[in-house]
């Protein structure tokens, strides 16, 4: 088997201008510490479940549908500057957020994963997360490689409401 490659030379730019920048914060504010702070109803700021250390929140840019982040209420951006309890909280609310996409999607399969640091990925390397989200045999398609493109088939309020049903506690 041979690997393909698709170049995206258009990339370089973007990798340049990210590294430059400081794309996770909004106003003064890291984004998931506004979301954590904020007053808004969860279902506006698409977070589905709350903790005193830790939150659950939706992908504001997901691949599936269903694609959620668990993260620390603490602004804390490496994983080994993650303390004991919140480690407990994490573990648990991620183990709460697979529960929920199992019962709401019946996906064959689910990814949980973490970028740590912008080279590795992270959207949001300041503030330390957990991505997960349902996957299906054969759920990406042309429209990803050809046109930079997802198609989602549901809205993200659509997917709140749907996790929040099956959320297992409150």
């Amino acid at each position: 088997m041979t690997l393909e490659r698709l170049w995206a030379g258009w990339r370089t730019a973007y990798v340049s201008e990210a590294a430059e920048g400081n794309a996770e914060r909004v106003g003064d504010a890291c984004v998931f510490c506004r979301i954590a702070a904020s007053d808004e109803p969860d279902e506006e700021t698409l977070v589905l479940w709350r903790g005193p250390l830790a939150l659950v929140v939706l992908n504001l840019y997901p691949y599936t549908s269903g694609h959620l982040m668990v993260l620390p209420t603490r602004h804390v951006a490496e994983l080994e500057d993650v303390d004991g309890e919140e480690v407990q909280a994490l573990w648990a609310a991620l183990a709460d957020a697979t529960r929920a996409l199992k019962d709401a999607y019946r996906p064959e399969g689910i990814n949980v994963g973490v970028n740590l640091g912008r080279a590795a990925g992270a959207g949001v390397p300041g503030h330390f997360h957990v991505h997960c989200l349902p996957r299906w045999a054969g759920d990406t398609n042309f429209m990803t490689s050809v046109a930079s493109t997802r198609v989602l088939p549901e809205a993200l309020t659509d997917t709140w409401a749907r996790l929040r049903a099956t959320w297992p506690r409150d």
